[in-house]
C-alpha cells in the first residue's frame, strides 16, 4: 500500500522546534554537555499549591467522565475574576470565556471557524508558527506583516496594501511578543481596534507572557475600549504558571467569536480534563507575590545573559518581558548557520530567527530557561568563541 499525505502537510516545512530537537539529539548523542536556550519551556517547576489542589482533584470520580466542552463554569468564572482584578475588565463567563486545551490549540482552531479558502489571514514575521500553519490548514493565504525593529517590532498597518486590507477575515497579534519580546501600548491597541472596524476584520491576540514582565506591567488588548467589538484575546496558564505540560488555557472576548471557535471544538475534541481545570482555577486565585518570584528569577537570569552576551561583542537589547533575547546575529551568515556553529563550537542552543519568519532572519532568540549557573557558563563558553 501507498501512503501519501495530503498537500497541506506535504507542503509544510519542518517544524522548528522538532528541528532544533533534533539537532540538540544529535549533539548529545555524540557526548556533548548542550546548554539548551532554545525553547520556551519554563524549567522552574509548578507551584506546589498547584500541584497539589490537581492531587486532590484527580481522586474525585466526577473528573472522570467526559467534561464539558466550553468549560467547568467555576473555571470560566476564575478567569472572568482573574480578568477582572488584573486588567479591570469585565467578562461573561457563560459567553465571554472559553477553555482551551492550551492556548496553541485555540489558535490553531480558529481559522477553521471563518476562513474559507482563499481568504487572506494578517500574520506577523517573525511570529509563532502556529499562526500561519493554522491559516493554511483552514486553506487561508497568510499575508505576512514585518516586525521591524526600527517600529519596535510593531506591525505598520499603513503598509498593508488597501486590497489585502478588504480582503482579510482575521488579524494575529502578540504581545508581549515572541520571538522579539517587544511590548504594545494603548495606543497601539486602539489602533489595530480603528483598523478592524474599518476593513471588519476579527483580531485575535495572543497573550500568552502577559505575566512574565519585568519593569512595567503589559496591558490586555480587552481593556481598550471597543476590543470586544472586534476581536479576542487567548491566554495561557503555561507560562505565567509554569504548567506547560498541563495543557489548559483560554480564549475570550466576543462572543460571536468564541461561538464560533466553540462549533469547531465540540466537533475536534472534548474538553479538558476537569480535575484539570479544578486546579487551575487555584493557580488563578495565586498571590501575586508567588509570581514575583518567579519573575525575580527570570529577570536575575536576564540581567546575566545580556550583560554576557554584550560583552562577548551581541548586539542585544534588554526585554521589559517575556523570558526571551531577541538578538542579531553577529557575522554576515545566516541565523541557521550561527545557530549551528553555536552548538558545535560552544554546545550552547538557541534558535533561529528564520524559524519564525522570513523577517526573523538576522536574529537568533536566547529563552531564559536555564537556571542562572548554566547561562553564567553559557556566557563563558561564547566569550571563548571570540565572534
Amino acid at each position: 500500500m501507498q501512503i501519501q499525505y495530503a498537500e497541506r502537510i506535504r507542503t509544510l516545512p519542518p517544524y522548528l522546534f522538532a528541528a532544533i530537537d533534533q539537532m540538540k539529539r544529535e549533539a548529545l548523542s555524540k557526548g556533548a554537555d548542550v546548554i539548551d536556550l532554545s525553547i520556551g519551556d519554563p524549567d522552574i517547576p509548578t507551584p506546589a499549591h498547584i500541584v497539589d489542589a490537581m492531587k486532590k482533584a484527580i481522586e474525585n470520580p466526577e473528573h472522570h467522565r467526559y467534561p464539558s466542552y466550553e468549560g467547568m463554569f467555576l473555571y470560566r468564572k476564575a478567569v472572568s475574576d482573574w480578568y477582572r482584578q488584573r486588567f479591570n475588565v469585565k467578562l461573561d463567563p457563560e459567553k465571554e470565556v472559553l477553555s482551551l486545551i492550551g492556548s496553541k490549540e485555540g489558535i490553531g482552531h480558529i481559522p477553521l471557524a471563518f476562513i474559507d479558502p482563499g481568504d487572506i489571514v494578517l500574520v506577523p514575521s517573525p511570529g509563532y508558527p502556529v499562526y500561519p500553519v493554522g491559516t493554511k490548514f483552514a486553506g487561508g493565504v497568510s499575508y505576512f506583516m514585518p516586525l521591524r525593529e526600527d517600529n519596535n517590532f510593531l506591525p505598520d498597518l499603513d503598509s498593508i496594501p488597501e486590497d489585502v486590507a478588504k480582503k482579510a477575515k482575521l488579524m494575529f497579534i502578540n504581545y508581549p511578543n515572541n520571538p522579539t519580546a517587544a511590548t504594545a501600548d494603548e495606543k497601539f491597541f486602539k489602533k489595530i481596534i480603528d483598523f478592524a472596524k474599518q476593513y471588519n476584520i476579527i483580531v485575535c491576540h495572543d497573550a500568552a507572557y502577559s505575566e512574565i514582565f519585568y519593569e512595567e506591567k503589559p496591558v490586555s488588548f480587552m481593556q481598550i475600549d471597543g476590543a470586544k467589538e472586534v476581536g479576542v484575546e487567548f491566554h495561557s496558564l503555561s507560562k505565567t504558571y509554569n504548567m506547560t505540560g498541563w495543557r489548559i488555557g483560554f480564549v475570550v472576548g466576543n462572543r460571536e467569536v468564541l461561538a464560533g471557535l466553540g462549533k469547531v471544538k465540540t466537533n475536534l475534541d472534548s474538553g479538558v480534563f476537569q480535575a484539570i481545570q479544578e486546579a487551575s482555577i487555584v493557580a488563578l486565585q495565586t498571590d501575586d507575590n508567588v509570581l514575583e518570584q518567579i519573575r525575580y528569577i527570570y529577570r536575575e537570569r536576564r540581567d546575566i545573559l545580556c550583560e554576557g552576551l554584550k560583552s562577548a561583542g551581541f548586539e542585544v537589547k534588554k526585554p521589559m518581558a517575556t523570558f526571551y533575547l531577541w538578538v542579531k546575529v553577529p557575522q554576515k551568515i545566516s541565523s541557521i548557520d550561527f545557530v549551528a556553529q553555536l552548538l558545535k563550537e560552544a554546545e550552547v542552543l538557541c534558535t533561529p530567527g528564520v524559524g519564525f519568519g522570513e523577517h526573523g532572519e538576522g536574529y537568533i532568540r536566547f529563552a531564559l530557561t536555564q537556571s542562572k549557573e548554566r547561562i553564567k557558563e553559557a556566557v563563558e563558553r561564547i566569550r571563548r568563541l571570540k565572534l
